[in-house]
């Protein structure tokens, strides 16, 4: 089962609140540089990285000296933007010791509910990763309130990895994995190596009991696990205080839980496209764009258009149509309706010039599309 996790071209991977913070006592600053090194080692060989890093909040408590994690909202917010800044400048200076710059990507439920700023943030942290950069991704924790939280950073980590379409989803944790019962109730309990993430028998096995200074125990990581699923990213959960433990891990050890995705991550991407039903708009496609499409499975670019239907904004699922009318894909449009009017018949190379900017070079991307009709 664990075999997949070798040939990972991108991974993102999730450090919790205990592990960063010393269990509350300030940045685990040692920690933190085995886990960089161990994510420089992982670069050096081709794999893309993103970090979703707890510990701002115990960050700026540690700083306040506050001892108990505050409740109101306020006060929370106000600790997040105090250990922001400690928690993304030690993650920049560990990694500059191996040529590697980060960037801060803070993120609101808003931003990935809403299909533009989804859109936005994806293309960001494509654009990071292309240029070696590794994103250091956090809840935007001093804008946001209580009913637009994702109320753990689990979660996060999930929907940044079906926003990227990562590979695999690593939770490093205090806890070498995921336990048949609670390890802290019963010292015989044996670690779950490697189970499917619907199997139903998981949820008797999880607590909801999180630390002081976390937001929930391993329940939470078992729906994040599930949440990773619907993009095909398979999950592990494993103790961050494992030496080597991320290298490890991706030479395909046994070690922590490793839960897989039913699909593959293009067949669970396919589905999903499959099942946008409404249509925003068409676009009707010369002969070489359908040949394109159906026979190389290529991406669809603005010179293979003939002619635009409908209104629709970036990100909505348009009907790719032949001259004939023949609908043989659809896909989410990279530009809206009044853009790609102006880019009928463009070569890609040509379209920044004419819109000013380019978000990207294909209309359609292959991996945003699904063939409807193939002859």
């Amino acid at each position: 089962m664990r075999n997949s996790i070798k040939t990972a071209k991108r991974i993102v991977i999730k450090i919790g609140s205990a592990l960063l913070t010393n269990d509350g006592m300030g940045l685990n600053r040692e920690g933190i540089e085995q886990w960089v090194a161990q994510m420089a080692q992982l670069k050096k060989n081709g794999i893309e990285i993103v970090l979703v890093s707890s510990g701002a909040v115990a960050e700026g408590m540690a700083r306040l000296k506050w001892k108990v994690r505050p409740r109101a909202l306020h006060e929370l917010q106000a600790a997040a933007a105090i250990g922001q800044m400690g928690l993304v400048q030690a993650y920049e200076s560990s990694f500059q010791k191996y040529s590697f710059h980060t960037a801060q990507v803070l993120l609101t439920h808003d931003d990935l509910a809403n299909r533009q700023r989804y859109l936005n943030a994806r293309s960001t942290l494509r654009t990071l990763l292309k240029h070696q950069i590794i994103p250091v991704v956090n809840e935007n924790d001093t804008v946001v309130y209580d009913e637009i939280r994702f109320g753990d950073n689990d979660t996060l980590a999930a929907l940044v990895a079906n926003l990227i379409e990562a590979d695999h989803l690593i939770i490093l944790t205090d806890q070498a994995g995921l336990y048949e019962s609670n390890p802290r109730e019963n010292p015989k309990a044996k670690i779950v190596h490697d189970a499917e993430v619907g199997d139903d028998r998981l949820d008797a096995m999880v607590s909801d009991k999180g630390g002081h200074l976390g937001r929930g125990g391993m329940v939470t990581k078992l729906r994040a696990a599930r949440l990773a699923a619907r993009s095909g990213s398979s999950t592990i959960i494993a103790s961050g205080r494992e030496e080597n433990i991320l290298n490890k891990l991706m030479d395909g050890e046994n070690l922590g839980t490793c839960l897989m995705a039913a699909q593959t991550q293009v067949t669970a991407r396919k589905q999903w496209l499959a099942g946008q039903l409404q249509l925003a708009g068409s676009l009707v496609l010369d002969k070489g764009a359908c040949k394109v499409l159906q026979g190389k499975g290529g991406s669809l670019l603005a010179v293979g258009i003939l002619a635009v239907r409908g209104q629709f904004q970036r990100g909505e699922m348009v009907s790719c149509l032949s001259e004939q009318g023949i609908e043989i894909a659809r896909g989410l449009i990279n530009y809206n309706s009044d853009e790609t009017v102006k880019l009928i018949g463009v070569s890609s190379d040509k379209i920044e010039s004419i819109l000013g900017y380019i978000d990207e070079e294909e209309l359609i991307h292959r991996d945003n599309m699904i063939i409807t009709v193939v002859t």
